[in-house]
């Protein structure tokens, strides 16, 4: 991310690596996402999907958000929501470096809004 910044401030940002940004997103999902702290509003699914092939879901509920990893053989039941880009693009929307009119998104796009405004550790 701050390799990204430094080149938006030069006037210069180029998407992060393949490798860095599926990692990246993993990551993100799993260490910052995941939590028992009650979500806030109503029950949501939340779908993420790269171009490159891997998708993820997050669950949010009273017993907090739940993060698995979405394959190929299953068919889950449609999302609230669901947000479809380069995995690139998925990590610098997960840190508010793009808009989420960047990706191609489905659903009720007010769910995006409630987690970008929700802080679980207050």
């Amino acid at each position: 991310m701050h390799a990204y910044d430094v080149q938006l401030t030069v006037g210069a940002p180029q998407p992060l690596s393949e490798e860095v940004a599926l990692d990246g997103f993993d990551d993100c999902q799993f260490t910052l996402c995941a939590t028992t702290v009650a979500w806030p509003h109503q029950p949501a699914v939340v779908d993420y999907h790269t171009t490159e092939g891997r998708s993820w879901r997050l669950r949010l509920s009273a017993d907090g958000a739940q993060v698995t990893r979405l394959t190929s053989a299953a068919a889950p039941a449609p999302a609230d929501v669901s947000a479809r880009g380069t995995a690139s693009d998925l990590v610098l929307f997960f840190y508010g470096r793009i808009p989420l009119n960047a990706l191609k998104y489905e659903g009720d796009r007010r769910i995006f809004d409630q987690l970008i405004a929700w802080d679980p550790s207050v």
